[in-house]
């Protein structure tokens, strides 16, 4: 048996989703993000992130820009105590790219995750404010949450398949470590 995961959206779940984040400067932890990661840091829970960054694939932003950016995210994590051990990104956007096995809900860089830190999907919770981000729980056997810090348009999707749904990440951890 692997150990578990929170596997986490980045942009309206960690962070304050400003479409297309490319630079240091607009990366803002959302009230509570780095104290909940913190207690799964503690509790000895593997933390990743995996993200969709289509700015990349439309000219928006570079792969520089993003690195530049999860590097940020890591710095100002750590400020507050707390890390994550992985952050995995998609690149693409299908209407440019094509289809990819990467661009969430695709499980690819779900599995690269549990290959490379020993990831059990059972014991791990999918978290995030997108019905993408939250699927890949039920593919894996794992548990979706749904968050309330960004995109709002999918709330009533995302209850209809059942998902539920909490304040933020910070209520999102306190119920995976409760369960």
């Amino acid at each position: 048996m692997g150990t578990p995961a929170l596997f986490l959206d980045r942009d309206g779940t960690i962070i304050v989703d400003t479409d297309f984040v490319r630079r240091p400067e607009d990366v803002q932890l959302l009230p509570g993000a780095a104290a909940a990661i913190a207690r799964a840091n503690a509790d000895q829970w593997r933390v990743v992130v995996v993200t969709n960054q289509s700015g990349i694939a439309r000219g928006l932003m570079t792969e520089e820009d993003y690195f530049t950016v999860s590097r940020e995210l890591e710095r100002q994590l750590a400020e507050a105590g707390a890390r994550v051990d992985l952050q995995l990104h998609c690149p693409h956007f299908p209407a440019i790219t094509g289809a990819c096995e990467c661009r969430k809900p695709g499980l690819k860089l779900y599995r690269e995750a549990m290959r490379r830190l020993d990831i059990d999907p059972a014991w791990s919770w999918f978290i995030g404010d997108r019905l993408r981000d939250i699927e890949p729980a039920r593919a894996l056997g794992g548990q979706g949450l749904h968050v309330l810090t960004g995109a709002r348009d999918e709330d009533e999707a995302i209850r209809r398949a059942g998902f539920d749904s909490v304040a933020d990440l910070a209520a999102a951890v306190d119920q995976a470590l409760a369960d």
